[in-house]
């Protein structure tokens, strides 16, 4: 599955004015950008602070990668108005029912054949900054298509405040996770929490490292 090429274009120059605002005007730093995959499945799996998540972490992504497309779910509600439906929809983003989404969980399926998918195990939003635990239904997704899982730690975005200037946030991305021990395991329950597991510690990790507080010991 892949989006037509003026798509493309217009999700690169959209995420350039983004970026111009997030890096030049303010001061988003982007690390470890070398681990991003070019080509291929990629599940690009973040930590979740601020509504300003989903807007900068696209252009961290493909400022390394123009003209690809970075896919995302994201609360039916921000589709409700058909201005920002349409918005949403042109840079790749897709609506998700709050409890279980068949269609949903279908389509991720279907992007991460070829596709770069970025996701927030946590499902929620922590302000504080707090790495809350992953959901298992990641850990299913991730079980299910096999992509390359890059652990990525988001800091400080959770501060911003539109449209101040010198804001100061930062991005890591991990190496990509092995999971082939755990793809031996049978298909339940108990094998995608330990999936989702790996995903949230190698986060914290990452949070840890650029001396962040996750709340974890």
């Amino acid at each position: 599955m892949s989006a037509p090429f003026l798509q493309r274009c217009w999700v690169t120059f959209s995420i350039y004015v983004i970026g111009f605002y997030a890096s030049l005007v303010n001061r988003f730093v982007i690390k470890g950008s070398e681990h991003i995959p070019h080509c291929g499945p990629v599940l690009i799996a973040s930590n979740h602070i601020s509504a300003f998540d989903t807007i900068f972490l696209p252009w961290a992504v493909i400022k390394s990668n123009p003209l690809q497309m970075l896919w995302a779910p994201a609360k039916e509600e921000l589709f409700d108005k058909i201005i920002l439906r349409l918005i949403y929809t042109s840079w790749g983003a897709f609506p998700v029912r709050r409890k279980r989404d068949v269609r949903a969980g279908r389509l991720l399926n279907d992007l991460l054949i070829d596709q770069k998918v970025m996701l927030f195990p946590e499902g929620t939003r922590h302000k504080d900054g707090k790495l809350g635990p992953g959901n298992r239904g990641v850990g299913k997704i991730i079980y299910d298509t096999r992509p390359a899982v890059i652990p990525t730690a988001l800091i400080g975005l959770n501060g911003w405040k539109f449209p101040r200037l010198r804001q100061d946030a930062t991005v890591i991305f991990g190496a990509a996770l092995d999971f082939s021990d755990l793809f031996q395991l049978e298909d339940r329950k108990e094998t995608h929490l330990l999936i989702v597991d790996r995903v949230m510690l190698a986060i914290a990790a990452l949070l840890t490292l650029e001396g962040a507080d996750c709340g974890r010991s």
